[in-house]
């Protein structure tokens, strides 16, 4: 079990999870339908994932979202690097009803984030436009290259919702032990 925990003036994080679990979650981060999103990633990943998150939400929800993206991929860079006998790359196309989303990953220790989801607005109280900020800051923190892009739907939340979930995915595949692969790369180090 990997814990990582934040504090700043803005949010206090505790991040615990086991890489190879079976989707079990325990989130609590004040925002409700980024608890959804976070339960679904869990579920489709196959991580154990407990999050506690107490936030500057009365200012609105950036900081929560933000942070607590920053900690799952510090954690989950601890529990994947230095990559050794796992497959790397991962993909998933997830269709919610209408919707249709496509993630590519490389768990390359090298952060890049294609972002292609046409959404704006809200769902609920939820600020769309952090979607994007949740991404970055996963990318960048794991560090891995990830590609999200929008084939097809109408409706913000499923479309959300399928980029979540084909993260999910997508890194379950990606971290897929692969005894024969040593280090996948040309390079010798990821």
């Amino acid at each position: 079990m990997i814990e990582v925990t934040r504090e700043t003036k803005e949010t206090q994080i505790s991040v615990k999870l086991n890489l190879y679990g079976t989707g079990l979650a325990n989130i609590n981060t004040g925002v409700g339908f980024y608890d959804h999103m976070l339960e679904a990633f869990t579920k489709h990943a196959h991580i154990d994932m407990e999050v506690n998150c107490v936030g500057d939400t009365h200012i609105d929800d950036h900081h929560t979202v933000e942070d607590v993206a920053i900690v799952i991929g510090q954690a989950l860079r601890q529990a994947i690097y230095p990559v050794q006998s796992i497959e790397r790359f991962g993909n998933a196309t997830v269709v919610m009803d209408e919707a249709s989303i496509s993630c590519d990953i490389d768990l390359s220790n090298r952060g890049y984030l294609v972002f292609e989801l046409p959404i704006g607005g809200k769902v609920g109280d939820f600020d769309v436009e952090l979607v994007e900020e949740f991404f970055k800051a996963f990318a960048f923190n794991l560090p891995l290259t990830l590609h999200l892009i929008y084939n097809r739907g109408k409706n913000k939340h499923h479309i959300i919702e399928g980029a979540f979930k084909a993260l999910a995915v997508a890194l379950r595949r990606a971290v897929t032990v692969n005894e024969n692969a040593g280090i996948p790369s040309t390079k010798g180090v990821l």
